[in-house]
Order: structure tokens, then sequence, then C-alpha cells
């Protein structure tokens, strides 16, 4: 039984039928790892963190740059300088100080990120290079921990979500190389602000149904494609590659 400040607080979310009472425990006890706090990251823990998630850990180990802020919402011009992690944190507490949040403010090896995944019941991939997309998938199928990931470039954004289960693919599976062949951060070609808030708010919304309601109710291991000139959606099916160098192996090595 909630008591009766966070009732009031949640009672928006508790009125729907999927949610409840129940689904906002569900979520008070839930423990969200975040892997990148730019553009994505920014916008899904707001959410997150509004919604009542108990337990938010962040990893990133940049500092904010004036370039960062015409995308990374959650940041002031006085956080220029600082650990995104840290200016993050003070945004999150200031809106729901009944969260709990811990910062690793480094990239992690891929021992101290299994652990993190370990902890964790979802995990969010808000991160903006190949290479960390591979190693969370990597070792969140290890781990089998449900991931959802999104990424954004110009006025396009992706986003899938990933539960591991039976046959179902893998983020590799999906791309199967480790960097990109053309440059393709933002950095890089630029991007539209609210496309990349667009698809953090997604991550957000999809982590929300899973932890309240025991089930994604968006479409597992489907690639969801994100037009922001036309403001449409395309969903594609993601099949599950048999020489997956993640997926296939490790099916193989427990048979």
């Amino acid at each position: 039984m909630l008591p009766d400040s966070l009732f009031e607080r949640y009672q928006r979310q508790i009125g729907l039928l999927e949610i409840g009472e129940r689904g906002q425990e569900s979520l008070i006890a839930s423990h969200i790892l975040v892997i990148g706090c730019g553009g994505l990251g920014s916008a899904a823990t707001l959410y997150l963190a509004a919604a009542g998630v108990g337990r938010l850990v962040l990893v990133d180990d940049d500092v904010l740059e004036e370039s960062n802020l015409q995308r990374q919402v959650a940041y002031r011009q006085t956080d220029l300088g600082k650990s995104k992690v840290a200016a993050l944190t003070v945004q999150l507490q200031d809106l729901n100080s009944n969260v709990a949040v811990r910062t690793l403010n480094q990239r992690l090896s891929d021992e101290q990120l299994g652990l993190e995944i370990m902890l964790a019941d979802l995990v969010l991939d808000c991160s903006d290079n190949l290479t960390t997309r591979q190693q969370v998938n990597r070792l969140c199928y290890q781990q089998n921990r449900p991931l959802v990931s999104a990424a954004a470039i110009g006025w396009q954004g992706q986003f899938s979500v990933f539960d591991y289960k039976d046959e179902a693919p893998c983020y590799r599976c999906l791309i199967p190389f480790d960097e990109m062949p053309q440059k393709s951060k933002c950095n890089d070609m630029g991007v539209v602000g609210p496309v990349v808030g667009t698809l953090g708010n997604y991550q957000a919304l999809a982590a929300i149904q899973k932890l309240a309601t025991g089930q994604f109710l968006v479409k597992p291991n489907h690639l969801h494609l994100f037009n922001g000139q036309s403001m449409e959606w395309q969903t594609i099916e993601i099949v599950h590659d048999r020489e997956c160098h993640v997926c296939a192996n490790l099916r193989e090595a427990t048979l």
C-alpha cells in the first residue's frame, strides 16, 4: 500500500488500468541502468524520475559543452564544464527526491558493465557510438536483461526493444559490425533536437511499460524508424542472424 503522499503524486499513472497501484509499486522498486546522458539519456531519465522509478544508475564520462544545450534540455548554461552525470543528478533529484541516483563518470570495462547490468532490471542504451552499443547488447544478452535502444541523427531516429527470448534476435543481428563506415555522430552530421527528445521519450515509455505491467506493450525485436520531417513511423521486423557473433554463438554454447 502506497503512502498518501506517493499515491497523490502518482495518481494519474495509478488511474490507468494497465498500471494501478501494484504497477506503481513495481516502478518504485525498479532499478534502471542508463548508458549515456546526452540527448537521449537526459530526456529519458527526466520522465523515468517523474514516473517514480526507484533507482537510476547513470553512466557517462563526458562534460557538458555549449553545443550540447541545443538538444540536451535537462541541462542549463550554469552546468557548462560540469560532468553530465553530476549535472543530471541535480536535475533529477530536484524533480523527484524519492529517486535514488548513482553515477559512474567513466567508460566501463566488460567486467564492470556486466556487473551493473546484472544488478539492473532493465537497461537503456542512450550512447552515441556503435562500439558501446555492441558492448551493451552483448552483455545484456549474456545477462538476459531487457534492452531498450535508440539513436538519432539529422531528422531521423530509430528505436528497438530486445527481450532476448527463445530465438529472438539481438542488436548485432540488426547491425553486424562494430564501427560505422562513415561519420555518424551528432557533432559530425547535425541533429534536430526534438528528434532526439522524441526517441528518448520512447525509451522511457517502453521502460515504464515493462516495469509497471511486466511486459513490453510495444513490439519487441522490431526496428521502429522515425522520420522527423514527415513525422511518420515505419516498423520493420528484425530477423535473427544464425551466424550472429553474439546470440548464435552463445546459444550454441548452451546446447
